[in-house]
C-alpha cells in the first residue's frame, strides 16, 4: 500500500502546473469493503496504511498537500460506481486506491477511464483488469488470478494431488480464479472432476462441501477469498474433509484468515 500511494501521488501530479507559492492539492480515495467479507484484509487497515504512506513519503516537503478519504463499496458494483462518480465529479478525488472485489473494481475502472483519473487496484484479482477490460488509467497492483493459480494450483498438482474439484464464489473474481487454476492443473497433468458455485458472500457451505466430498477429488480448490474462505474451511473441518483424505487448497489466503481460523481448524489446508 505504501508504494501504491506513492505512485498515486506521483501520477496525480503529472500535467499540473508548477505552483511555487502553494502546494498542489491531491485527494486520494480508499474505496473498499469496510463491513463485509473483505473488511479484515482491507477495510480500515488500508486507510491507515494509506495515511502512513503519505506521512512516510513526506508529501508536504515535495509540494503536495494530500488528503486521504474513504468509503465502503459493500462489494456492490453499483454502489462503487456511484461513489467513484461522486468522488471524481464533486469531491475532487485524483486517484482511487485498493478496491477489493473484482466486479466492483471493473466498474470503477470504467468510470476512472471516463474521468481520466487514476485507479491503483491492490485488492481485486481478476485478470480482466489487465486483459480484455484493461484501461489505460488502471494500475493492477499486488496479485492477480493468473499468479495465484500458478503458485498454488501448480504446486499442489505437481506434488501429486491430480484430481480437483472447485468450490467457487459466483462472481468475477471466483470465475477468473477457477478458470486460471483449471488451465494450470491440466497443464500440470491433473484433471478437474467437477465444480460448484456458491453465492457471494455465503455463510452455509454444507451442500457444496458434500458435493465436493462425493466427487472423488484429491483436492478441493477454494476459488474464493476473505470471509468465504474462512467459513468454507471451518465447515470443511466440521465435515471431516481433510481427515477423510482430501486436501483443501485455499487459492487466496491472507494472514488475517489464518488468525481467524486457528492452526487446528486450518490443518490440512494448503
Amino acid at each position: 500500500m505504501k508504494k501504491t500511494v506513492i505512485g498515486a501521488l506521483t501520477l496525480a501530479s503529472f500535467g499540473l502546473p508548477a505552483m511555487a507559492q502553494d502546494n498542489i492539492e491531491v485527494t486520494l480515495g480508499v474505496l473498499n469493503d469496510r463491513s463485509g467479507v473483505y473488511a479484515d484484509l482491507s477495510g480500515e487497515g488500508s486507510v491507515v496504511a494509506a495515511r502512513m504512506a503519505v506521512a512516510d513519503f513526506d508529501a508536504e516537503s515535495k509540494g503536495l498537500d494530500v488528503e486521504v478519504i474513504s468509503a465502503d463499496h459493500q462489494n456492490k458494483p453499483d454502489i462503487a460506481s456511484n461513489i467513484a462518480r461522486q468522488w471524481y465529479d464533486q469531491d475532487g478525488v485524483d486517484a482511487i486506491l485498493d478496491v477489493p472485489t473484482s466486479s466492483t473494481a471493473l466498474a470503477v475502472a470504467d468510470i476512472t477511464a471516463q474521468a481520466n483519473k487514476i485507479l491503483i487496484d491492490s485488492g481485486a484479482g481478476s485478470t480482466a483488469l489487465t486483459g480484455e477490460q484493461c484501461q489505460p488509467t488502471t494500475i493492477h497492483w499486488t496479485y492477480d488470478t493468473a499468479a495465484l493459480a500458478k503458485g498454488t494450483g501448480g504446486a499442489v498438482t505437481e506434488r501429486g494431488d491430480k484430481k480437483w474439484f472447485f468450490l467457487t464464489a459466483d462472481y468475477a473474481f471466483g470465475h477468473s480464479l477457477e478458470e486460471e487454476t483449471m488451465k494450470i492443473v491440466e497443464e500440470s497433468g491433473g484433471e478437474v472432476v467437477g465444480s460448484v458455485r456458491h453465492p457471494f458472500p455465503a455463510t452455509d457451505f454444507s451442500s457444496f462441501l458434500l458435493q465436493a466430498q462425493a466427487s472423488g477429488a484429491d483436492v478441493i480448490g477454494l476459488a474464493n477469498a476473505g470471509g468465504d474462505t474462512v467459513n468454507a474451511i471451518k465447515q470443511a473441518a466440521e465435515f471431516g474433509v481433510t481427515q477423510s483424505g482430501q486436501s483443501l487448497a485455499a487459492l487466496l489466503m491472507f494472514i488475517t484468515d489464518v488468525h481467524a481460523l486457528g492452526a487446528e481448524t486450518a490443518q490440512g489446508s494448503c
